[in-house]
């Protein structure tokens, strides 16, 4: 079962996402970019109000260097949230801020976010696995590009979901999706649906938009039918 993963920028969107279904409500800043980080205090008062609910959160776009990625993980998964999101863009040195991560994969989920804009080897899913994630998710950087059915070709998200899952990781397929992707990627049974843009009134750094949230929502319950 694909479930719906909602992003939101503070508390009152929070509150929307969990009355309107969210099985994960991501907690990020699109202002501030693909994977723009929230404060540490807004994510701890969206856990403080929504105690229960699974969230997860991201840590800025930051180039994988083992300082300061590590440092923003700590400081993500201090506020309590159940997942950590990883954006792994252009640069920096992979190698060694996945060699500093994998001691804190002990103490919190982390989720990879890999960006289908950029040049992607799906072997770096052992890497991913072996570190000790908890799971992996297809995204894109340059909103503008479109969604990532337009990205990436079907195959190749395809490949992705079943790589991952081969590797006991969690799926998640997002980027500028839209209500009539739904029914293309559903087939390819992701463990997650990422939303943001489609759930607003005026795109990804507009308002969410209860009304929105409830068509997708419905049309993700039409496969549990």
């Amino acid at each position: 079962m694909t479930r719906l993963l909602a992003s939101v920028t503070d508390p009152d969107e929070a509150r929307l996402a969990a009355a309107g279904g969210a099985d994960i409500i991501d907690l990020k800043n699109p202002a501030e970019g693909a994977l723009g980080a929230l404060p540490a205090a807004a994510i701890r008062k969206i856990r403080a109000i929504l105690p229960k609910a699974a969230l997860s959160a991201t840590i800025g776009d930051l180039p994988p260097q083992p300082g300061p990625v590590s440092e923003a993980v700590r400081r993500t998964a201090a506020c309590g949230v159940d997942y950590v999101k990883i954006g792994f863009f252009p640069g920096g040195d992979l190698d060694a801020t996945l060699a500093a991560l994998r001691p804190l994969t002990a103490d919190c989920r982390l989720i990879a976010v890999l960006l289908a804009d950029y040049l992607i080897a799906l072997p770096l899913l052992d890497a991913i696995a072996e570190c000790g994630f908890a799971g992996v998710m297809l995204d894109t950087a340059d909103k503008a590009k479109g969604p990532l059915t337009a990205i990436r070709p079907r195959p190749f998200l395809e490949r992705f979901v079943n790589q991952a899952k081969e590797r006991g990781l969690l799926t998640g397929l997002a980027g500028s999706l839209r209500l009539e992707d739904i029914d293309q990627l559903l087939p390819l049974a992701p463990d997650y649906l990422g939303f943001r843009g489609a759930l607003c009134q005026k795109g990804r750094t507009g308002r969410l938009d209860p009304t929105r949230l409830t068509r997708i929502r419905e049309r993700l319950n039409q496969e549990i039918q």
